[in-house]
């Protein structure tokens, strides 16, 4: 973790961006063909670059 934040996001890091959304609503934002692909998927799950979900967020974010 560099001190601007994590280099990666797996879920509930997304999650807890996101306003701690549901896990179930976190998944139906993942999976939209807009978001970021995940640079790996592991055994406990995917994990993304935080600064394209970062980036994501700014432009589809609702204020």
């Amino acid at each position: 973790m560099d001190s601007d934040g994590p280099l990666l996001m797996g879920t509930q890091e997304i999650r807890d961006r996101l306003g701690g959304v549901s896990r179930q609503r976190a998944y139906q934002i993942t999976t939209r063909p807009d978001f970021p692909k995940p640079i790996v998927e592991l055994a406990q799950g995917k994990v993304w670059l935080a600064s394209q979900v970062e980036e994501w967020m700014a432009e589809h974010r609702r204020d």
